[in-house]
């Protein structure tokens, strides 16, 4: 343990749900693009009191939009606990870190560490690209903040009030190619400080239960919260698209098949009993500590979905922090 819990304990809310084996749920909010608060006031409407923390993404696909920081704070004003993305396109070493102990100042409790889509993709694709840094070292580099209260390049930060004490978080992906090399690439983010990770969309149920057979096998989920990433789907198009179009994205056909034989009008009602059905799977699931709700551009949509699922209500903790340093194993 190099922190005691406390006034200086790592992260929030979601780190004492994890830690104390409780079935977790996080959500993800957009920020617009374009300068509104309302914007984004109105996407944690349909949040709070559904998640325990809500994922802020930062510049996603590469397309301009609010500041992640910006947009955390507005959340946590509404009453969400903010899960800051951080991603390594758009800035070196000096302006990460200058970031992190802004957000810590103004006290965001999670950050996740991201690479980040290449800008050919986004609205800007004759940007320069930065990537100083990948999502493996920018994890490094926060828990080397946290834990050693030094900087990336050695010098101390000045006292220990100022330490930013981050819950840190990471992205995996069982349904990329090459399978076998996944949960070493999972493994590596957690050697480098990862307390958390949240899964790509998942819908290759079998898939995904095999990465985590071999992460419990290789001792990974005691020493790093897994959640699993649940995108509803609102049409047979969606699906299709998901299928054909996302790259990492597994959508199996019996699944296509399975929204697509329903008329157009019970589609999305067809996609979110399948999310659902996948929770209920995912509960039972040895080595899961949660699940990463992400219906893509249909917050309205998390009540139903949580309620369905039988994940409400949400518990809140306000004892003390918990010490994501500490081994242990979600569900003990």
């Amino acid at each position: 343990m190099t922190k005691s819990p406390g006034k200086n304990g790592f992260g929030g809310n979601l780190a004492r749900i994890l830690a104390s084996g409780a079935f977790a749920v996080t959500g993800e909010l957009g920020p617009p693009r374009n300068g509104s608060r309302e914007d984004v006031v109105r996407k944690t409407e349909h949040l709070v009191g559904n998640v325990d923390a809500v994922n802020v993404t930062d510049n996603q696909t590469a397309v301009v939009r609010m500041s992640s920081l910006a947009a955390c704070l507005i959340a946590q004003k509404r009453g969400l606990e903010a899960n800051m993305q951080m991603v390594c396109r758009d800035r070196n070493r000096i302006a990460m870190q200058s970031e992190l102990l802004g957000a810590h100042a103004l006290g965001i409790k999670n950050v996740i560490a991201l690479t980040g889509d290449h800008q050919k993709f986004g609205d800007h694709p004759e940007a320069k690209n930065v990537f100083d840094l990948d999502s493996v070292s920018l994890i490094g580099t926060i828990k080397k903040m946290r834990d050693e209260g030094k900087l990336l390049s050695g010098r101390d930060l000045d006292g220990d009030d100022g330490r930013p004490g981050f819950f840190i978080g990471a992205a995996f992906n069982p349904f990329a190619d090459p399978e076998s090399f996944r949960v070493l690439r999972a493994k590596k983010k957690i050697d480098a400080g990862a307390d958390f990770l949240q899964s790509q969309c998942l819908f290759d149920m079998e898939r995904f239960k095999r990465f985590m057979e071999r992460a419990v096998d290789l001792g990974l989920a005691e020493r790093a919260f897994f959640l699993a990433g649940i995108t509803p789907l609102k049409s047979a198009g969606m699906a299709n698209h998901m299928k054909n179009k996302v790259p990492g994205v597994i959508v199996p056909d019996e699944i296509v098949k399975r929204i697509s034989g329903v008329p157009k009008e019970k589609q999305a009602e067809t996609g979110i009993t399948i999310a659902c059905e996948q929770i209920e799977e995912l509960k039972t699931l040895k080595g899961v500590a949660g699940v990463h709700l992400m219906p893509v551009e249909w917050e309205h949509m998390v009540p139903a979905i949580v309620e369905r699922a039988k994940l409400l209500p949400r518990p809140a903790f306000a004892g003390p922090l918990a010490d994501p340093s500490a081994p242990r194993r979600p569900g003990e």
